[in-house]
């Protein structure tokens, strides 16, 4: 009896990665729109509900320099199946929490859990699939980066004026158990990383070197980048960081295999990833935030204004397999980063008179071109790494995305304060109030392009033959049987 399509190893870890990141990324932006009413109904300040996503992201950072050597030493299966159902389970609990405390001891579960999904999940997903598939399977990665954080301000919204906003919360709990069912039956542990003790020196110094470090970009804004505590979070952090990389390249066995690095393809790659992800987050904060603030647009209308940008993503990912054969990865990245530059400038442009759906069409396009580059980075990223590395290289990978999204979103909102305070004194009441503050978000969002800039001149420095032994060609159809697909976790 022949093993059906839907039980095939590939297609379950593609379908359980897909819904776990999913629930992540969507985790990461639909609480924002709900801090409000959550102050209300726990009877805390705004300032005080900001702990609920810092939990989160210092959570975050605590676990994954560790997630890759997690997953080759227990099994890639066992550990994403533990990160899920802690992830799921804490999600029923926030929902359930009746005091700020408890909301926060919850989120942080949710964060150690959403810190070891991303690079175990993806280290499965690309052992399973060679270089060469890996175009293919784009359109499904696109989804958990693309719609998710799209789709979260919208169901936000939505939850808090049609219900509640645990119902923020509650939405996890039927994709996770969906994830968990599939991947408890379907999918298949096949053995354990070759894989050393734990490195106990490189996880002291980096889980609270990169949690210090997280906590003090997505605060310096918040509390000025001036305060006592952020600069003594953040250079400790630096420290830190800087005392782990003496210490791995030291270590025969680094829990953060810092040597990846001079290998110039993922070395390269990673840097354009960071600097695309800076981008495309700032954008994202910043936008919505002028939107809401200059046009005076509501919360719901704003999320579907910005949406399309999301559907643009999702384009790109339909597009990816035929476009990375026409023109190959490092083409794309270099078109595409090139036209995203464009877009986010176009967006300086708009004001209160701007046809909506021109709007649409702006983010629609920034969507496709950053999808196309989002996924030929993430194909070349890996194109050279060996199954046995691909652990540690998922890791680093999503550390440096991480960093890359704090690192946008801090500048960014620095930049915006910064120029907001410098055109305050000049600016008189009403319109030309109005008019200063919406040359602080046009500041910021080129700001964004800058991001993208610098990104464009990493992929400059690619090189034909860097993508030489990178081949994207359609699977050949045969009419022999197909064997059963073995996959290493």
């Amino acid at each position: 009896m022949t093993e059906s399509k839907f039980l095939n190893p590939r297609t379950v870890i593609r379908m359980v990665y897909v819904a776990a990141m999913f629930l992540v990324a969507m985790d990461a932006t639909i609480v924002n729109v709900a801090l409000l009413s959550i102050c209300e109904e726990l009877q805390i300040s705004p300032a005080a509900a900001g702990t609920v996503n810092i939990g989160y992201l210092v959570s975050v950072a605590l676990v994954l320099p560790m997630a890759g050597w997690l997953g080759d030493r227990f099994g890639g299966k066992r550990m994403l199946m533990i990160a899920v159902t802690l992830f799921t389970v804490a999600s029923v609990c926030c929902g359930f929490a009746s005091s700020l405390g408890g909301l926060i001891f919850f989120r942080i579960l949710q964060g150690i859990g959403g810190g070891l999904i991303a690079p175990v999940g993806m280290a499965m997903l690309f052992r399973a699939f060679p270089p060469q598939e890996r175009a293919n399977i784009s359109r499904s990665l696109i989804l958990p980066i693309a719609v998710a954080p799209a789709v979260g301000p919208i169901v936000s919204g939505f939850f808090v004026e049609q219900l509640t906003w645990r119902w923020c919360f509650y939405i996890n709990i039927p994709i996770g158990i969906i994830a968990i069912i599939l991947g408890m039956i379907w999918l298949k542990e096949s053995g354990k990383q070759a894989v050393g003790k734990l490195d106990l020196p490189g996880f002291l110094l980096s889980a609270p070197g990169f949690a210090m470090l997280i906590y003090a970009l997505s605060q310096g804004t918040a509390h000025g980048w001036r305060s006592p505590e952020i600069v003594l979070t953040g250079l400790t952090g630096l420290i830190f960081l800087a005392a782990l990389v003496f210490v791995e390249l030291r270590t025969t066995q680094p829990m953060l295999q810092l040597r990846l690095f001079a290998d110039r393809l993922y070395r390269t790659t990673g840097m354009i990833a960071l600097c695309t992800a800076a981008g495309l987050l700032g954008m994202l904060y910043i936008f919505p935030l002028m939107y809401q603030d200059v046009f005076k647009a509501s919360a719901l209308h704003t999320g579907l204004t910005t949406f399309p940008e999301a559907l643009g993503l999702m384009a790109a990912s339909q597009l990816m397999p035929w476009t990375a054969r026409k023109l190959g990865p490092r083409r794309i990245i270099q078109i595409a980063l090139l036209c995203a530059m464009v877009v986010f400038a176009l967006l300086c442009l708009v004001s209160e008179d701007t046809n909506p759906w021109l709007v649409r069409g702006l983010l629609l396009s920034g969507g496709l071109t950053l999808g196309h580059t989002v996924g030929a980075i993430q194909l070349l990223a890996f194109a050279r790494i060996e199954p046995p590395q691909m652990g540690q290289a998922a890791t680093l990978f999503q550390v440096q995305n991480r960093l890359g999204s704090a690192l946008g979103v801090a500048l960014l909102g620095s930049l915006l304060a910064a120029v907001s305070a410098a055109t305050a004194d000049a600016a008189a009441v009403g319109a030309a109030s109005e008019a200063t503050s919406r040359v602080a978000y046009q500041a910021a969002l080129l700001g964004a392009a800058g991001f993208l800039a610098v990104a464009w001149g990493f992929s400059l420095t690619l090189r034909e033959r860097d993508t030489a032994g990178v081949q994207y060609k359609k699977p050949a159809v045969s009419s022999a049987p197909k064997e059963k697909a073995s996959v290493s976790v």
